[in-house]
């Protein structure tokens, strides 16, 4: 930005510089002189056909530049069109995943709350088991305990 305020402000200066110049010798600017144009001579202003040539060629320069500006603008829009629709691609695509990340999620959590219920039965069918187990193991050993504790009492009595 600033090299183009400094290329802006030389710029300014010798269009200043050229117009102080061509006032000041004005009259030898207009002044005709015979000029060769390779067909014949020609009596003309060689000065001013020289600042017409150069204000020509500024204002052909002027031109280009408001070409390449508009251009380069014209440019600038169609990259930021094809860079929001990239984002907005993007974005969806993210939403899309983040969809098939939930729905993965959710799949995973039901086969884990499956697995747990299944699980659970197969805990309760089994402690069930024990119990039963344990149970019948608890009267056979109190039936056991209590035939030895009738002997131990028939022994004692008949001492």
């Amino acid at each position: 930005m600033r090299i183009i305020n400094f290329i802006s402000l030389v710029a300014l200066v010798a269009l200043v510089a050229l117009v102080i110049f061509a006032s000041i010798n004005w009259q030898a600017i207009i002044a005709p002189v015979s000029l060769s144009l390779l067909f014949g001579n020609v009596e003309a202003p060689l000065g001013l056909i020289l600042l017409a040539v150069t204000g020509l060629l500024a204002l052909a320069f002027l031109g280009f530049v408001v070409y390449m500006q508009s251009s380069t603008l014209v440019i600038r829009r169609k990259l930021n069109k094809e860079v929001e629709d990239q984002r907005k691609l993007a974005n969806e695509a993210e939403a899309s995943r983040f969809t098939e990340l939930r729905t993965y999620l959710e799949s995973e959590l039901q086969a884990l709350k499956a697995h747990g219920s299944e699980v659970h039965e197969k805990v309760e069918t089994r402690l069930s088991e024990i119990q039963t187990v344990l149970k019948g193991v608890v009267e056979e050993s109190g039936t056991s305990l209590s035939a030895y504790i009738g002997e131990l009492g028939d022994r004692l009595d008949k001492k």
